[in-house]
Parts: structure tokens; C-alpha cells; sequence
């Protein structure tokens, strides 16, 4: 395993990080406290040290759980949590979105039971989960600030979702200066990484990016086939079928980033993403400890030549030669789809 540095904060990731959204929630698929505490254990075996939680996880089972782990290992590991959707006062309904508070005085309250909840006096990485542009104000940026000051945080980042908030907070928290963003990024959905990568460059920022969703919802790590059904309550369902029969034929086409024996898709598909030097660690969705030593290893595995990155590249200006809908023509936006438009992106905003 290899580390890198959060933005310019001094805060080391390993470059394979360990998305603890499976833990303490049943949507990836249910498993025993035991069994989720052991598979954490065993990543960080691993060299996995970067470990990314958020409050609204099981509504704070995930970091009650990985407690357990931090008693013992607290030193070994760098800690994320994430902080904005109010589970305290709103009932969760399926995977429903919650309602968001990012209220200076109700933030600070999150991040103080959040910490009781791991049971450490301080974080590696606080993360806003989710927030809205227009909810980034001076007041937030100013308790940000002020938990840097008290020793409580030592790195800043936003984290962006699938329904809400792309371009335009992602930019913001860029400019801003914070040290990490965090998003969905993978080979068949390259839009907004690449933009961010061209932010970053624009203007001289130090941020880092976090990619999610690295195997494209078990597409790009074969993890679901055309002979795959998944089970009620599998995250992974949000996606319709025709993402899913267009991402089987675009994964045709990526298989020469296979290498037998020395790299396999999987791994190919976070070493493309580790090939750009602004990705400080990526973040897949962890279901074994077979998940956790085959995608763990892409850190070691042949790093992708940039002929191979130029042939990705023109695979995907082409759409994979592939002239269909694949359901998913769109990206989120938070501000009706002015950022988008802005970026000369050639995708819709939804609704």
C-alpha cells in the first residue's frame, strides 16, 4: 500500500480507502456487527488506514461500530466522518434522502456527539456531507475554521452525493481551499472528476480528490452480470437497466487495462483513477475480505501507461461507440443546472 498527503494538510491516506458506509447499514447488504468489525480489522491489516464514516450511517451505528476498532487501533488509522443530514429529529424512509441542517450551532452539535460516538477526542477529517452551495456561508467556513483552532479537526472536506450538489460545490470547496472533495469518479463516469481536475489546475489548489463508486456500482469489478439479480434492498438498484446493458458493453472495451495475472479490471479500474495526481485515495465499496485483498492490491499493481490512459480517454469522447440512453443522462445540480451549463458539459441537469 501506498500513502499520499490530504491536500496540504499533513494528513497521510493510504491510496485504497475503506468506505464505511457498509457498516451499520444493511443497504450494501446486511452482515453481523462481528463480521462488519472484523472486515474493517482486516483491511487495516492491509495498509487500508484511511477509514470514511459519516454520522448519518445507520444513524451513527457506523461509528459507534468502528469505536470498537479505534479503541485498540486509534493510532493505525486516519479517521473521516461526515456531518449535515439531521437523523435526530426526521425518521429515515428506505434510502430516502434526509432533511439537511448545516446551521453553524447544530453542525457543532453533530460533530460533538460524532466524536462520542467513536470514542476519540479528535478527527483526522471532518467532512459537510452533501451540503448545498448556498449553504456554504462564512459562518460555516468560520466553525470549520475554529475546530482546526481547537485541535478537534485536522482536515477539512466536502463530500458530494449522487442526488444533490456537483459542479458548483465541488468548485467552491476548490477555490476554497479545502483538502478534499469527495465524489463519484470512475471510468464510465468521467464528467465531473475531469472538471474538478481542471478547477484545480485553474486555480492552484492544493485540494484532493476522494473518488466513490470506483467499479461503477459492480459493473467495472464484474460484481453484477447480466445474470445478476440483486437482492431487495441493494443499493446498487438505484441504477436502471439500461445503465447496466450499456456499462456491460463498455467494459468489452476496457479490457485491455487487464494484465493477467499482475491486473486484474478491478484494480485497473482505481489505478486509473490513482493516475492522476490529485486523487489522494479511493474509496470502493468493501462487501469481503476477497473485495478487501484483490482491490487493496491496485495500490501495488502496474500503474497504467499513458498510452493505455490516452486509449481510455478516446473510448470515452466516443461513448464507447455506443449510440443509446443509458438511463442516466444527467447530472445533479443544486443550482438548476447553471453550473453544469457553465462547464459546457453536454448533459442535463435533473429534475
Amino acid at each position: 500500500m501506498h500513502y499520499r498527503e490530504l491536500g496540504d494538510s499533513g494528513v497521510d491516506v493510504s491510496e485504497v480507502g475503506f468506505g464505511a458506509w457498509t457498516v451499520g447499514t444493511d443497504w450494501w447488504g446486511d452482515r453481523s456487527e462481528e463480521d462488519a468489525i472484523e472486515m474493517v480489522e482486516y483491511a487495516i491489516d492491509r495498509g487500508v488506514t484511511y477509514i470514511d464514516t459519516g454520522d448519518v450511517y445507520g444513524h451513527g451505528r457506523s461509528e459507534e461500530l468502528l469505536s470498537r476498532v479505534l479503541a485498540d487501533r486509534r493510532d493505525d488509522v486516519t479517521i473521516a466522518t461526515k456531518i449535515g443530514y439531521d437523523f435526530y429529529n426526521n425518521p429515515q424512509a428506505g434510502h430516502g434522502e434526509l432533511p439537511k441542517e448545516m446551521d453553524p450551532e447544530y453542525l457543532r452539535d453533530a460533530f460533538e456527539k460524532s466524536l462520542e460516538r467513536l470514542g476519540v477526542d479528535s478527527i483526522d477529517v471532518l467532512q459537510l456531507h452533501n451540503a448545498n452551495v448556498d449553504e456554504l456561508t462564512d459562518d460555516v467556513l468560520e466553525l470549520l475554521d475554529e475546530l482546526e483552532e481547537e485541535g478537534l479537526i485536522r482536515a477539512r472536506g466536502l463530500a458530494l452525493g449522487p442526488s444533490i450538489g456537483w459542479l458548483a460545490e465541488g468548485d467552491f470547496a476548490i477555490e476554497n481551499e479545502f483538502d478534499s472533495v469527495q465524489l463519484v469518479w470512475n471510468v464510465l463516469e468521467q464528467e465531473v472528476g475531469t472538471h474538478f481536475l481542471e478547477t484545480i489546475e485553474r486555480t492552484g489548489s492544493q485540494t484532493s480528490l476522494i473518488p466513490r463508486v470506483p467499479h461503477s456500482s459492480g459493473i467495472l469489478n464484474e460484481q453484477v452480470t447480466p445474470e445478476t439479480e440483486l437482492e431487495a434492498g441493494d443499493h446498487r438498484g438505484f441504477r436502471p437497466d439500461a445503465w447496466y446493458e450499456t456499462g456491460w458493453e463498455k467494459l468489452d472495451a476496457l479490457r485491455f487495462l487487464e494484465r493477467d495475472g499482475e491486473r486484474s479490471m478491478a484494480q485497473a479500474s482505481i489505478a486509473w483513477l490513482l493516475s492522476h495526481d490529485a486523487v489522494a485515495s479511493v474509496t470502493p465499496t468493501f462487501r469481503t475480505k476477497a473485495d478487501v485483498d484483490e482491490w487493496a492490491g491496485a495500490s501495488d499493481v502496474p500503474s497504467l501507461s499513458d498510452d493505455e490512459r490516452a486509449r481510455v480517454a478516446e473510448l470515452y469522447e466516443d461513448d464507447f461507440g455506443i449510440d443509446r440512453d443509458d438511463g442516466m443522462d444527467s447530472l445533479r445540480s443544486s443550482v438548476e443546472g447553471q453550473d453544469i451549463a457553465d462547464a459546457g458539459l453536454d448533459k442535463l441537469a435533473a429534475d
